[in-house]
């Protein structure tokens, strides 16, 4: 199997794509020694589907869910999480208000009184 972290996806057209996630579903599904059926019907999909997807042929992403979470593989999702980010011209501003310039206070008249020391 080729190493897909070195592959360029921007510059993959979406069929050569389709290609390389059908080798990863076949790659990891022979790994698990599985046969199509067993885990198409693990999937609750059906062979033909699974064979199309293994080849590279458009499919539902739904079904591609289904693929990798029998095969437990869904933490290939997390390539598609949203990581809140904060821009620096934002923190720089959070900062602005978070700062707070310590005042004197006036004496107030309890300090003035003698404390009989």
């Amino acid at each position: 199997m080729n190493d897909n972290s070195y592959m360029n996806w921007s510059s993959m057209s979406d069929k050569a794509i389709n290609v390389a996630v059908g080798g990863f579903v076949k790659h990891h599904r022979q790994a698990q020694q599985m046969t199509q059926d067993m885990l198409a019907k693990a999937a609750g999909i059906s062979r033909s589907t699974l064979s199309l997807l293994e080849r590279g042929e458009s499919v539902n992403f739904v079904t591609l869910i289904q693929v990798l979470r029998v095969l437990e593989l869904l933490h290939v999702m997390e390539a598609f999480s949203v990581k809140e980010e904060i821009s620096p011209l934002a923190y720089a501003k959070l900062k602005k208000k978070q700062q707070q310039r310590v005042r004197r206070s006036k004496k107030s008249n309890e300090s003035k009184e003698d404390l009989g020391w």
